[in-house]
């Protein structure tokens, strides 16, 4: 269960801001933030088991990223392509935004949500959602539902990005300290989205410190008005261990 905002042309100085917890077992095999060797204008961390990732960005200023949905399984054929090959499909994609969302067969996958773009043009797609077009300037936040789904761990993430988003100069470790919030909420305030009540309960943490189970990451993203990226990527272990601090900072190429 993951959670993240999303800030699109919201503030003067940095037109992309994503702020986000990735969520996941801890055992799953994944390596952090950093270039590719096979794509190197490609920045991200990569899911060892399924070959993709779930938030990245590149050189040429495009970003997306990528959050499941949690939903009963449906029997049916399996589906064969992992969600996070969407962000890395999109990352090394040369199409358009809007071009590249026609070449997306959404059947292929199990529930997703994909938010992406680049610097002219930022998108929602979803295989639980009709909506395919562009996204208006604001703050939108982005869980296990769909996009803006008033869920609590939803709203107040959300609400603190954009109080974030007030100052002149955005405060960074503020985000930070926004997705570090382990606040569960209560029982008559949770979300019912088909696991016990035990597990309802801890997942609406925003940050889940689990043993087996719990937040791996916090990536703090943005692009300025000038064209200079950031990505700052906090890794956790079990029970919320504090791991390893990645920061990156480079230009945004407009060439092909």
């Amino acid at each position: 269960m993951c959670v993240l905002a999303f800030a699109w042309r919201r503030h003067p100085a940095l037109p992309v801001v994503i702020v986000g917890n990735r969520d996941e077992f801890h055992d799953r095999p994944t390596a952090p933030a950093d270039w590719w060797s096979g794509h190197p204008e490609v920045l991200a961390g990569r899911d060892l088991l399924g070959g993709g990732t779930w938030m990245g960005l590149s050189k040429r200023g495009r970003f997306a990223v990528v959050t499941n949905i949690r939903e009963q399984a449906v029997a049916g054929p399996e589906r064969p392509r992992s969600r996070g090959a969407l962000v890395r499909d999109f990352l090394i994609s040369g199409l358009s935004p809007a071009e590249w969302t026609t070449t997306v067969d959404p059947d292929l996958y199990q529930g997703f949500n994909l938010l992406y773009g680049d610097l002219d043009d930022a998108r929602y797609l979803s295989n639980r959602d009709s909506r395919r077009e562009s996204l208006d300037p604001g703050v939108y936040g982005l869980s296990n539902h769909l996009l803006d789904t008033p869920w609590p761990k939803l709203v107040r993430t959300r609400d603190r990005i954009s109080r974030c988003l007030e100052s002149d100069a955005v405060p960074v470790p503020e985000m930070f300290d926004a997705l570090a919030d382990r606040q569960t909420v209560p029982d008559d305030e949770l979300p019912a989205t088909g696991v016990p009540r035990e597990w309802e309960r801890r997942l609406s943490a925003v940050f889940i410190a689990g043993d087996e189970y719990g937040t791996r990451a916090s990536t703090v993203i943005t692009i300025n008005a000038g064209g200079t990226a950031t990505l700052e990527e906090r890794g956790f272990g079990a029970a919320g261990l504090p791991l390893e601090v990645r920061r990156f900072e480079f230009s945004i190429s407009r060439r092909p």
